[in-house]
């Protein structure tokens, strides 16, 4: 998980700095993927992985999962087309959203109900949003990419989204709540290795535990992913998986959800 904002982290032209990261990896034609690192609002120094999903649609780029990239990175974003589109899936998500906005002019979509508030409780009271989207997203929103459409977990607090895109039997681009973190990597400090074993973060084909102990979606409406058609899973934490997702993922879901509110 996420947070929002990045509290003891300078602000530079309005924008948090980029964040370590791998290379976009061509996952299927014209969707990529890449893993990178950050660092957590917390007095503990933790640095953990998170992943973003770009997808080419008849309308330029479109960022799941936003990663602020280096200069090196952005230079590789670009030579893969123009970049339009920033997507909020998570409510725990979206700090570097708003630099592809301003940098880019891509237009942000957030799920409604969601906040860009800074630090660890986006739906806290009295914190002010730093930012809003362009446009607010439903399930029956149309996506900018065309063969795309989204499952908003709307028991979830704040709102969660995944992202179903029609190609190659189904891939399911997910934020906190479908994860894939058998392992900690490079990106994971020792502090992070070791909190979060303690949570339960490392599993493959795993319900993000983050997720659903501070979100507490009912199980049911967890449990409701089943209802998509999906091959494939690219998680806002952790390795891709491709191939027989939706069967890899079926232990986790049908089985104990902690967290959750019944």
């Amino acid at each position: 998980m996420v947070a929002a904002g990045a509290l003891g982290e300078s602000v530079k032209g309005g924008h948090l700095p980029a964040s370590p990261h791998g290379k976009l990896e061509e996952l299927f034609d014209g969707i990529w993927f890449v893993r990178g690192g950050i660092k957590m609002p917390m007095r503990i120094p933790m640095k953990i992985s998170r992943s973003m999903a770009v997808v080419r649609g008849t309308d330029g780029l479109t960022i799941f999962n936003s990663i602020r990239l280096s200069d090196t990175g952005l230079a590789e974003l670009e030579s893969r087309g123009e970049l339009k589109h920033v997507v909020r899936l998570a409510g725990f998500h979206g700090r570097d959203d708003g630099f592809y906005r301003d940098r880019y002019g891509a237009k942000v979509y957030a799920v409604a109900g969601q906040r860009y508030a800074r630090g660890m409780d986006p739906s806290k009271d009295g914190l002010d949003p730093y930012m809003e989207p362009d446009e607010w997203l439903s399930e029956a929103s149309a996506l900018p990419i065309a063969d795309a459409k989204l499952k908003v977990f709307s028991t979830s607090n704040p709102p969660e989204a995944v992202c179903l895109i029609q190609r190659h039997g189904g891939i399911l681009v997910t934020g906190d709540s479908l994860q894939h973190t058998p392992a900690p990597d490079e990106f994971c400090n020792w502090p992070a290795k070791v909190m979060m074993k303690r949570f339960g973060f490392w599993k493959p084909y795993n319900v993000g535990p983050g997720w659903l102990q501070f979100a507490h979606p009912t199980a049911s409406d967890v449990r409701s992913v089943l209802d998509l058609e999906f091959e494939h899973v690219l998680p806002g934490h952790g390795a891709a998986v491709l191939g027989g997702a939706k069967g890899k993922y079926r232990p986790a879901l049908e089985g104990e959800l902690k967290g959750c509110h019944t």
